[in-house]
């Protein structure tokens, strides 16, 4: 029994932060301390607070420490856990309160308002360690599916939840699983979407390196559901503590009996294997999917039939992303209506998103469906650095669409994403502020998409780069509005004709920054400028004869002798040498030099 217990984190963000390092410290000065029979480290998943890492809690004080160093590992053993004294000066600030008290982090902002069912066990358990997960209800689901209900009871109570595919669409998971529980087959199987490509998203490696049991648990349920003894996990390469984690924890429940041959004594068979994508984007599309784990170039194929019927290997095939399977073990302990209970009309339960951009508090955050975008980018997001305005959010990634702010108070949930023209997606929410050029965005996710097409179907391998030479034109200032006429016709083209989900969402950028901010593509096309000031073929520097001092500090560092002026008077940039490096007012100390 240890008297306190130091929780660090081992995710991705943190280990690039070097925090093995901090472990490996912490180990050796408890030891040499002499606490190693009252003291544990344990190195856990993600605690959310990204942008804080690396981070250590200490528990039973629930000390939350941000932005630690190995060097500081002396001091914490020897102050905190030596001689019970706090160090301060590493606490995240807001948990610091008047009077030198600490208040619990569930009071935060950040967390606060989060309702954790997904990444329940994220920063809590070692992801390495079975008896951990198994210590807090792990594998209790799965020994309640096999022993007290039948497949139609567990399908039944999926349905009844109300859970829906987190990966993008929203379909109705019970659903999806009762398609394939009727259709008679020798071979079943239940395929988890591990293949997380949109920029800026990373909910499901998180949950994978935070709680891998959790995915191997769900699945087997679901194999029960539906009849199905094999699994596989299509996870992307890039991923490897992901992939590592889930190496040792598929091979831990081997060893348990909770994957395999005759599990609980029950008759039951199933066990898992891993498939490593190449990153290929189109491979979050389910049928390109499984094409992928067959062993051939990962495209899409027609539907129908629908993979219920005829999925991977032409067997029936259920097929979720992670974060769907990590609530399935709750919703069966705890029970539908509990699950139900959270989140709105249509769309029940939690959403984990991926809060990035522009926004104070980067990190990942888990919120009952039906929470307000406002609440998520000012109270848990700790709003817009630097005192800028809040100018869009995109949600969805590159198949998703900007969110303005005149709609900062709609409720998060599939379908009223959708109505105003953008989407959930797998849960990625981009913050941007007002020096963001949102024509720019959309070539952004538009250049991603051109690269992502597999190429099969010519309204995607085509249409999105024609789409793509439209919008740059439109950056550089040499579009027409018959241009922006035809990238309106061209994005409804796509949209409709697109064999598969990545070229018929592929529009929904142009389509919600037209629908938004038609206004900037007009001030591109005929004013020839970029009111954000991004664009750097419309961007023009300019020097302040009034402020300018003659320094000649602006002429010493332009790359291309672009500036002209002699000493203690007024420079000139000539634009059309001008390289709109940003060099010249980089160095110039007066505030002489502005862009427009």
């Amino acid at each position: 029994m240890y008297r306190s217990h130091v929780l660090i984190c081992g995710g991705t963000g943190c280990s690039s932060s070097n925090s093995q390092l901090i472990i490996d410290e912490m180990e050796k000065e408890i030891e040499l301390a002499g606490l190693s029979e009252e003291v544990k480290v344990v190195k856990t998943g993600c605690f959310g607070l990204c942008a804080l890492g690396p981070i250590m809690i200490i528990y039973p004080e629930g000390s939350f420490y941000s932005e630690v160093k190995p060097s500081d590992a002396h001091e914490i053993v020897q102050e905190h856990l030596l001689k019970g004294r706090i160090v301060k000066r590493l606490l995240y600030q807001e948990t610091v309160q008047e009077g030198n008290n600490v208040k619990s982090l569930n009071e935060t902002n950040f967390y606060a308002k989060q309702h954790r069912v997904a990444l329940r066990n994220c920063g809590v358990i070692n992801p390495e360690n079975i008896d951990e997960y198994i210590a807090v209800d792990g594998y209790a689901a799965l020994g309640k599916v096999l022993t007290e209900m039948t497949p139609q009871q567990v399908i039944d109570t999926i349905l009844a939840s109300g859970l829906r595919g987190r990966g993008g669409a929203g379909f109705p998971t019970g659903r999806k699983w009762s398609f394939a529980a009727v259709n008679e087959a020798d071979q079943k199987y239940v395929c988890c979407n591990a293949d997380e490509g949109d920029p800026g998203a990373f909910m499901d490696r998180s949950i994978l390196e935070g709680d891998p049991h959790v995915v191997l648990e769900a699945m087997a349920i679901a194999g029960y559901a539906i009849g199905a003894s094999q699994g596989y996990i299509y996870v992307r390469a890039e991923y490897p503590i992901a992939v590592h984690r889930l190496q040792i924890a598929i091979k831990q429940a081997r060893e348990y009996g909770l994957l395999g041959k005759d599990i609980f004594g029950t008759g039951f068979n199933f066990d898992i294997d891993l498939r490593l994508g190449a990153g290929a984007f189109v491979c979050g599309e389910e049928t390109a999917l499984m094409t992928s784990i067959e062993g051939h170039r990962g495209e899409p194929r027609p539907r129908p039939p629908f993979p219920a019927l005829k999925g991977l290997f032409q067997k029936p095939t259920i097929l979720n992303n992670v974060e769907t399977y990590a609530n399935v073990p709750q919703i069966i302990l705890k029970g539908a209506d509990w699950f139900a209970s959270m989140g709105t009309e249509k769309s029940k339960g939690t959403k984990v998103f991926a809060l990035g951009g522009k926004i104070n508090n980067t990190g990942l955050v888990e919120v009952p469906m039906g929470t307000t975008l406002r609440e998520i980018i000012e109270e848990i997001g700790g709003g817009i650095p630097n005192g800028k305005k809040f100018k869009a959010a995109q949600t969805g990634g590159p198949s998703g669409g900007c969110i303005p702010a005149e709609h900062l108070d709609v409720p998060i949930d599939y379908d009223n994403l959708i109505a105003i023209g953008s989407m959930m997606g797998s849960g990625g929410l981009i913050v941007m502020d007002e020096d963001t050029c949102m024509v720019d965005i959309a070539k952004f996710f538009l250049e991603f998409t051109v690269d992502e097409s597999c190429g099969k179907c010519t309204p995607c391998r085509v249409g999105t780069k024609r789409m793509y030479e439209i919008l740059d034109k439109i950056t550089r200032g040499q579009a027409t509005m018959e241009d922006l006429d035809k990238l309106e016709e061209l994005c409804y083209y796509v949209k409709n004709n697109a064999l598969c989900g990545l070229g018929q969402t592929a529009p929904n950028p142009i389509l919600s920054t037209l629908r938004y901010f038609r206004d900037e593509y007009i001030a591109h096309i005929k004013d020839k400028t970029c009111p954000a000031g991004v664009c750097k073929h419309l961007m023009k520097y300019t020097i302040d004869p009034d402020k300018c001092k003659g320094c000649t500090l602006c002429a010493r560092n332009c790359p291309v002798g672009a500036i002209s002026g002699t000493i203690k008077k007024p420079h000139v940039i000539d634009n059309s040498k001008c390289i709109k490096c940003g060099a010249c007012m980089e160095k110039c100390r007066f505030g002489a030099i502005s862009k427009k």
